[in-house]
């Protein structure tokens, strides 16, 4: 069958997942009465009001926390710096040195290089050496901590519980960027800042969440006229904030039955990748990592060929290395990790991608592998 003739697989849902059913319909619903300033007290301010409010609920039931400890942000990028931040701040009278891993989020390690840091390391799989990490969040001078829940360009699921534990009993608080983990993976308690994206697990974009847990100071990064209480300058998109909570509701009901299906997938493509491309090295942790996402390097294959080969051959897929002509450097996650980076290929599923697609992925797959090492001499 011609390739070109079948629907298309997009296989990049860690980039951006499509939109859920249900965000569609909360957005196109929401837009009669979402528009107006909630602030307002006219009747149009009074219902957008009430639409903001509900939004907050839905979102605090689902992420189990206050709903005055939930702010919204015009992305999870600027959620997550706004936690390092503001949660850095907040803590200047403790110090001012933020610890992370080496595999944050470069959102996160953006934030983290307008002060002191120290960056903890993690091991071939990508998880965090939690001796090394204990070391770090109980040397004096530390402010805040920052650990992603789950690595978004190899799987692995971060030792939350356990990294909590020892922020706990050093007095640090901890934030972790959840955006890859909502929708797809349980994240443990001990956290005292968390962030997440909509469009990650299938809202619209434009909505980042910042959870602050009541008893964590905060400091406003931004001129505002409220600098203690977390939240961004100006207005949020109500339409879109009120879509994404009605999805992350929808989502995690159904989360279990989707989780399954796409763990039995992933480990599918994990194995047949392993035996049919010559060369290659699957990587994160084979076992605790999130469901719907696996990344592996192929030997003597440059990377973004390999994704413009998939790409006419109607699969979409991303790279986890930096890997461009301009920069010449690989991702700082596979750096870290110390495994191979050469030709790096990340495949994400969402709620809807099917077995046939995926068996298409990989009956494609090492013919162009081939066919680039074969080109380049290989």
């Amino acid at each position: 069958m011609d390739d070109r003739a079948v629907r298309a697989a997009y296989l990049d849902a860690a980039t951006a997942a499509p939109l859920h059913p249900v965000a569609r319909e909360a957005l196109l619903a929401a837009l009669a009465d979402g528009w107006a300033d909630p602030v307002r007290l006219y009747a149009a301010g009074r219902r957008a009001q009430q639409l903001a409010e509900a939004a907050r609920a839905a979102f605090a039931e689902a992420l189990a926390v206050r709903p005055d400890e939930i702010s919204l942000w015009p992305s999870g990028t600027a959620a997550a710096q706004a936690a390092v931040l503001g949660g850095r701040a907040g803590r200047a009278r403790q110090g001012d040195t933020l610890v992370h891993s080496a595999i944050e989020h470069s959102a996160v390690l953006h934030a983290a290089r307008t002060g002191k840091a120290v960056e903890v390391p993690v091991d071939r799989l990508g998880r965090i050496d939690l001796d090394a990490w204990d070391r770090a969040v109980s040397a004096p001078g530390t402010a805040l901590a920052s650990l992603i829940s789950a690595s978004h360009e190899v799987g692995t699921l971060q030792p939350v519980a356990a990294a909590a534990g020892y922020c706990a009993e050093a007095g640090v608080p901890l934030f972790v960027d959840a955006a890859q983990s909502i929708g797809h993976a349980e994240v443990p308690a001990g956290w005292s800042l968390l962030s997440a994206s909509a469009h990650k697990w299938g809202g619209p974009p434009g909505v980042g969440v910042l959870v602050v847990r009541k008893g964590v100071r905060w400091i406003s990064p931004f001129p505002q006229d409220d600098l203690y209480r977390p939240g961004a300058p100006g207005a949020v998109d109500l339409p879109a904030v009120v879509a994404a909570a009605a999805s992350l509701r929808a989502v995690l009901g159904e989360a279990s039955s989707v989780a399954a299906r796409q763990t039995a997938l992933v480990a599918r493509i994990r194995e047949r990748v392993a035996a049919t491309v010559p060369d290659v090295e699957v990587v994160g942790d084979p076992d605790r990592r999130l469901p719907h996402l696996v990344t592996f390097s192929c030997l003597y294959v440059d990377g973004e060929a390999l994704l413009h080969a998939l790409d006419r051959r109607g699969f979409a897929v991303s790279s986890g290395s930096s890997c461009t002509a301009s920069t010449l450097r690989p991702s700082h996650v596979l750096e870290a990790m110390g495994v191979l980076s050469h030709g790096n290929v990340r495949v994400s599923l969402h709620r809807d991608t099917t077995a046939e697609e995926v068996d298409r992925f990989l009956a494609v797959l090492p013919g162009l592998v081939a066919e680039i090492r074969a080109e380049a001499g290989m």
